[in-house]
């Protein structure tokens, strides 16, 4: 992996991660173009810049997370229990989904088309729903919802923010949910595959460490800047243009495939 290689996949990871387009379906189709999907390095570097886009969200709502509040600690607590438990238990089944880069492509498809339609469904939600979070319980089941971006293509967000939708929050509401859950889930993930890839690859060299911090720093700065674009476009235009964007790449990767190109799940 090259530098540009390397700055390459760390916009797309930035971009992508806290969006509702997938992050997988784009680290798929971008490794597998530049060809780097099989080095080992990739799968090392495409987790360890998860660390820069958690970043993000802690420093652009760190009054959130570092103003004691009970409330929004235990709920963030609640919602992550569900994708811990059986991100444990089905890790797995989890790993073999992850090796047909079909199942991401009809995952972005049917998202997709949900999506296309998520303005007429909770319209009455946007006008009449709340920035936070009312109950306990309204957090967990937007943690079941996170558990469905387990099949890949699904996209964390996607999920969480659909499920942040059927708890009566507005489209900000729903989004901020979102990036908040994003970091105990990433983080927890992160280091439990950084742990596993050490365990089987050893200690990382000094070139592959600089690729990485360069990763983290591209990932935190584009990321930031994603988060905050996807919340002013959101609230002013609603989802349809994600819907199509999931459609278009879904094809995309079926088309890719069709054609020979080999695509690589790293």
């Amino acid at each position: 992996m090259t530098t540009l290689q390397a700055i390459i996949l760390a916009i797309i990871e930035g971009i992508t991660e806290f969006l509702p387009i997938s992050s997988t379906g784009h680290m798929i189709i971008g490794s597998s173009l530049m060809g780097i999907a099989e080095q080992p390095l990739t799968k090392t570097f495409t987790v360890a810049i998860q660390f820069g886009a958690i970043l993000s969200v802690v420093m652009l709502y760190w009054k959130r997370f570092f103003n004691i509040n009970f409330q929004f600690y235990k709920r963030l607590l609640i919602a992550f229990i569900p994708a811990a438990i059986l991100g444990k238990l089905f890790n797995d089944y989890i790993d073999m989904l992850l090796e047909n880069v079909l199942v991401v492509a009809v995952m972005l498809l049917v998202g997709g088309v949900i999506f296309l339609l998520l303005d007429k469904w909770f319209a009455k939600a946007e006008e009449k729903g709340d920035d936070d979070l009312q109950s306990d319980k309204s957090a967990f089941l937007i943690g079941l919802f996170q558990c469905i971006a387990m099949i890949p293509g699904v996209s964390r967000s996607a999920a969480t923010i659909i499920g942040g939708l059927t708890q009566k929050l507005n489209k900000k509401g729903a989004a901020e949910f979102s990036f908040f859950l994003a970091v105990p889930t990433m983080f927890a993930a992160t280091v439990y595959k950084m742990y596993e890839l050490y365990k089987l690859e050893g200690a990382f060299s000094n070139e592959e460490i600089k690729l990485i911090a360069i990763g983290n720093i591209v990932a935190f700065i584009v990321a930031a800047i994603a988060i905050k674009s996807f919340i002013s476009y959101l609230t002013k235009h609603g989802f349809k243009i994600f819907g199509w964007y999931r459609i278009i790449v879904g094809a995309l990767i079926i088309i890719l495939y069709l054609a020979g190109i080999e695509l690589k799940m790293i």
